[in-house]
């Protein structure tokens, strides 16, 4: 897979680069500024990028900002966005789109290194990958998810992190097809009808919390 790294730390940036062609990628460009990642999202071939929120010359969102143009010019294009804090306006203007494709992780998670190459490899086939704490947040929020059981709540969690039934009824130990009836049941109460695919549903899920937190 090919990959374009846009952070501004040179030893995340030389690390992030490091692990990810040790384990396969391909990093075409790894840019430090927000004028060069644009021009590597227009110019480049590229598979996924691999983002900081914040980038020069402000340090404020222009990151974030190339991301989401670059997926006005290329819906879907797999973006995996990276935040030094749990910023939850910017997790939901990223999956404001719907499209997919896209994950967002505190830099901490880095250290994961497993976790931080499925969530890499899960947002480039089209999946969503957020991250735990995000979601607690989200989850945590008063509101409409005050009809959801805390078990409800724990399947509602990992289904955000971009979690199969599979990897939620392990995660649980619990059997598959109990998972799938809370997942029928969180829907229900929630309002929103199912989708074919396990990112789809993620998103929409989501889509109904910005809405309505």
């Amino acid at each position: 897979m090919r990959v374009v790294i846009g952070e501004d730390h040179a030893l995340l940036r030389d690390g992030l680069t490091r692990l990810l062609e040790a384990h396969g990628f391909e990093v075409v460009a790894a840019v430090d500024n927000a004028v060069s990642l644009s021009q590597a999202l227009r110019e480049m071939d590229l598979d996924v990028a691999v983002v900081d929120v914040r980038l020069p010359p402000t340090f404020r969102d222009e990151g974030l900002r190339a991301a989401i143009e670059a997926r006005t010019r290329k819906p879907g294009f797999p973006v995996l966005v990276l935040s030094q804090y749990v910023e939850q306006a910017y997790a939901a203007e990223l999956l404001a789109d719907g499209q997919g494709a896209v994950g967002y992780l505190l830099k901490e998670r880095v250290g994961d290194v497993h976790s931080f190459l499925d969530a890499v490899t899960r947002v480039a086939e089209g999946g969503t990958a957020m991250d735990p704490e995000v979601v607690r947040q989200l989850v945590a929020r008063r509101g409409p998810l005050d009809e959801l059981s805390p078990r409800e709540r724990e399947v509602l969690g990992l289904m955000a992190e971009g979690r199969s039934n599979g990897g939620i009824a392990q995660a649980l130990v619990v059997t598959e097809s109990a998972v799938e009836k809370h997942v029928g049941q969180i829907f229900s109460k929630l309002h929103l009808a199912t989708a074919d695919n396990n990112h789809r549903r993620v998103l929409a899920v989501l889509a109904y919390l910005r809405a309505t937190g």
